[in-house]
């Protein structure tokens, strides 16, 4: 029996959510604490997306999957001071609404 992915696609979207609550704090790019805990939540985030399953994650070709679950690596060991505020800003701007609509079509679906 495989285990459950459901918990981690909503995992996924409550730390979306967290980081826009963040976000309306104050400026990522200006607030370390507040570009600190939005790292944090990334990087649970993208780890949690390694859960869903690949037939699921197959459904929504234009979410960069393999990407995500690279960027955890990413923040996990900061590679050489790879990630700045900029990406992040740009990251939490454009990429989390499409990752949102496709996590909550994932539970959609399973709901039915």
């Amino acid at each position: 029996m495989s285990k459950p992915w459901q918990p981690h696609a909503r995992y996924i979207l409550d730390a979306i959510a967290k980081i826009r609550r963040i976000a309306a704090r104050g400026d990522l790019l200006r607030d370390e604490v507040l570009y600190d805990a939005t790292l944090r939540n990334l990087q649970t985030l993208s780890e949690a997306t390694q859960q869903l399953p690949d037939d699921l994650q197959q459904q929504h070709p234009l979410i960069p999957w393999k990407q995500i679950s690279g960027f955890r690596n990413i923040l996990t060991h900061n590679y050489l001071g790879e990630i700045d505020p900029q990406t992040v800003h740009r990251i939490v701007e454009h990429h989390l609404p499409p990752l949102e609509k496709a996590v909550q079509a994932m539970l959609a679906v399973e709901n039915r």
